[in-house]
């Protein structure tokens, strides 16, 4: 269906706790050799995990991951960390995924109307976990503190967001969720918008309690 006999990231979604880690190393590596993907990567790995891969992939003389794709934003920062020194210090290309967090970051929702039909909070099966994840007391305030805020720097909440993803050196680029066409253009607007050093620093101010947690995935 892609009308290709390769592609050119091939990831693992998650750990495997059933399956060795060097079998799923060789089987990425099998991948790469029979040229059926260019590089290799993970999803939602903790920092040792990757840490641990990259020593086996060197030992065993393997492919080794070339990016990873952890979930990252304004509401969620714990994988600065570790994570993101381990990326930077291996070489790592980081394309995170929920930038917006599942649409609550563009303003979209309201917290006294609850979550809007048809989004990801509402899905019939990934709904309970977006709601779990960000439809929480703090999430919510937080995202009235900064709707001013996009406000005053004439930017869109979704286009602020993704500019303070992009912010990060570690970052190679986000992957951005959009069901419209114009969803989409109003989050690659923040390519050339950016941010200036003060708004930068407020929003890290902000939300830095959001780099601690207990769950980094």
């Amino acid at each position: 269906r892609l009308g290709t006999d390769y592609v050119d990231l091939y990831q693992l979604h998650h750990p495997d706790p059933s399956t060795p880690m060097d079998e799923s190393l060789r089987a990425l590596d099998d991948i790469v050799r029979a040229g059926k993907a260019r590089y290799v990567g993970c999803s939602n790995y903790f920092a040792y995990q990757i840490a641990r891969a990259l020593g086996r992939s060197e030992h065993l003389g393997l492919a080794r991951f070339d990016c990873v794709q952890p979930r990252y934003n304004l509401l969620f920062r714990q994988v600065e960390r570790e994570l993101f020194p381990l990326c930077a210090e291996e070489g790592l290309g980081v394309i995170p995924y929920n930038p917006i967090a599942g649409g609550l970051l563009s303003g979209k929702h309201r917290r006294e109307a609850g979550p809007m039909a048809g989004t990801r909070f509402t899905h019939p099966t990934a709904g309970a976990r977006y709601r779990d994840r960000y439809w929480r007391e703090r999430e919510l305030e937080t995202v009235e503190a900064l709707r001013p805020l996009a406000t005053e720097a004439g930017m869109s909440m979704t286009q602020m967001a993704v500019a303070w993803v992009l912010e990060n050196p570690v970052v190679t680029a986000p992957i951005v969720g959009a069901s419209r066409p114009e969803q989409l253009d109003d989050a690659l607007a923040a390519v050339d918008k950016g941010l200036d050093e003060s708004l930068k620093a407020h929003l890290d101010e902000l939300t830095r309690e959001y780099r601690w947690g207990d769950d980094i995935r």
